[in-house]
């Protein structure tokens, strides 16, 4: 039987990882360019840390993993009978995989509190699990790279944190839309349709328009009990059109009874105060159907898309001033963003954006002739790789065409071949690969390829 492996996962070859290690890379070196420091957490997780911080809909998606040894012994016949499910996870589940980073993030600051000097700017780059759909650009088990910073509340953080996307992408070559918008203007909004118990509701769906379109978005709306007087009120906030200060100026007036949908119109107007300042590459954009899904986002909340490839949103995030809160730890607000890397990883396939030598592959081969040979280009091959030359040797003594032709399958540029006479004369025929040409070359200028 041919092995498989579970759907919504993959495995990655060599040329596969050296792109995704250009994608870690960059992000990487970008997070350091704002003073970020890098943490790991667990792949695994209590579920008492998890459960309850994404919402009814992030709950289901978490991966639990059986209790050791005799998983069945805490629980309860009566529960077997029923199959009550919640119940028997319950019993049988102590732990699960990380559902993202943000989470256990918030469990780290509370459990290091004493350790930490805040604000604390972390970034992390792990892979997370969700029992979702595989579909194209969604995956079960897929990396995020995520940056944090918590104990300010000082917005500049999120002006940082679009100039941080923008970097990014610029670096990658991707033409992006940066949406923004604001819980406490969702909240407002609620607020001024008369659903304000119904916000997690009217936020979970909204996020969903452009996938479902206008119409569906109503229907799940008054599905969820929302009446259809407060849809229709609702309408034009999800048809706003204009400039980013022109939605804010007519949702200004729309929200002027709402203290709390003010707060946060005047947060984003502070916000692109600064970015309007900045000559940022990619596009920002106030989007009011921007919702987020996740309960735990309080004010500001990004979502960046592609321009140039159909893919959902690539990097998304905002601030969640109560999250520690959760862990017992109140007052310790945070804000952050997380590169969806699975995606960017199809858009540069997709649009063939990887730099010429972000694959890092070898640069140069030396033909084997036998021992007497080896024992002599061993001390060069030692020296080219202390030059920084990616260099490798062929293991076996084999027929010059096939280790000519393992170089051309491995797209390696050069071949160097040093046989008796070479050595004696302390020179290497140098083979391009590209052009098929070869010249003698002095064994210093094997450090210059």
């Amino acid at each position: 039987m041919k092995p498989s492996i579970p759907k919504g996962t993959r495995d990655f070859s060599p040329v596969e990882m050296a792109r995704r290690n250009y994608i870690f890379d960059t992000i990487r070196e970008v997070y350091k360019l704002y003073g970020f420091e890098q943490i790991e957490t667990p792949s695994i997780e209590n579920l008492s840390t998890l459960t309850g911080k994404y919402g009814e809909e992030g709950d289901q998606l978490l991966f639990k993993i059986l209790n050791s040894g005799d998983f069945m012994r805490k629980t309860n016949p009566e529960d077997l009978e029923n199959r009550d499910l919640p119940r028997l996870t319950h019993q049988m589940c102590e732990k699960g995989l990380r559902y993202d980073l943000t989470v256990p993030f918030a469990r780290y600051v509370v459990m290091h509190r004493n350790d930490i000097t805040f604000p604390f700017k972390r970034f992390q780059i792990q892979p997370v699990w969700r029992a979702d759909r595989p579909q194209k650009g969604r995956y079960r088990e897929f990396y995020q790279c995520d940056g944090d910073v918590t104990g300010s509340d000082s917005l500049l953080n999120e002006v940082e944190f679009i100039q941080i996307i923008d970097e990014v992408f610029s670096r990658f070559g991707i033409n992006v839309c940066i949406k923004i918008n604001n819980r406490k203007i969702l909240s407002g909004i609620a607020e001024m349709i008369g659903e304000t118990d119904k916000i997690t509701d009217i936020t979970v769906v909204i996020d969903k328009i452009d996938k479902t379109g206008l119409d569906n978005v109503n229907k799940e709306l008054v599905s969820k009990g929302i009446s259809e007087q407060s849809v229709a009120l609702l309408q034009p906030v999800l048809l706003l059109k204009g400039n980013n200060r022109e939605k804010l100026s007519i949702l200004k007036e729309s929200l002027k009874n709402s203290v709390t949908g003010l707060k946060g119109i005047e947060e984003t107007e502070y916000i692109l105060g600064f970015t309007d300042k900045l000559s940022l590459k990619a596009i920002v954009e106030v989007d009011l159907t921007l919702a987020r899904g996740l309960n735990y986002y309080t004010g500001t909340i990004f979502e960046a898309k592609a321009l140039d490839v159909e893919m959902g949103s690539i990097t998304g995030g905002g601030r969640y001033d109560d999250l520690t809160g959760l862990f017992g730890l109140d007052g310790i607000s945070g804000v952050g963003i997380s590169f969806g890397a699975e995606r960017i990883y199809d858009i540069l396939n997709q649009l063939n954006l990887y730099p010429a030598d972000s694959l890092k592959t070898t640069q140069l081969l030396f033909v084997n002739f036998g021992e007497k040979e080896v024992a002599s280009i061993l001390p060069i091959i030692n020296k080219v790789r202390q030059a920084g030359i990616r260099t490798e040797l062929y293991p076996e003594a084999a027929k010059m065409k096939k280790q000519i032709s393992y170089a051309d399958i491995k797209k390696i540029p050069f071949v160097a071949i040093a046989g008796e006479n070479e050595i004696t004369e302390n020179t290497i025929m140098l083979k391009d690969m590209t052009t098929g040409k070869q010249k003698s070359v002095h064994v210093e200028d094997l450090m210059n390829l």
